[in-house]
C-alpha cells in the first residue's frame, strides 16, 4: 500500500538526493527561525530529523516489482 511520504520509494536510492532533501529541511529550519516563526521552523525540523533518521540510519529502498508479462494467446 503507497504512504502519502514514501520515504523508502527507489527515487531517494541515489546519496546525493537524500543528501540534497536533508540540507534543504535543515536551511529551511534556519530561515524560519530567522524571520521569526518557530511554528515553520519546529515543523521543518521535525521533517529534517524524520528525514535524516530515514534516510540514514533505517533505510532500506525497496526496488520496483516488475509485473509478469501475459504469455501470447495461441490461435
Amino acid at each position: 500500500m503507497l504512504k502519502l511520504l514514501d520515504l523508502s520509494h527507489p527515487f531517494f536510492k541515489p546519496l546525493w538526493i537524500r543528501i540534497a532533501i536533508v540540507a534543504t529541511c535543515i536551511f529551511w529550519t534556519v530561515v524560519e527561525f530567522y524571520y521569526g516563526t518557530p511554528m515553520w521552523g519546529m515543523l521543518f525540523a521535525g521533517l529534517g530529523a524524520l528525514c535524516i533518521w530515514q534516510f540514514f540510519f533505517d533505510f532500506n529502498p525497496r526496488d520496483e516489482v516488475e509485473k509478469p508479462k501475459d504469455p501470447p494467446k495461441e490461435k
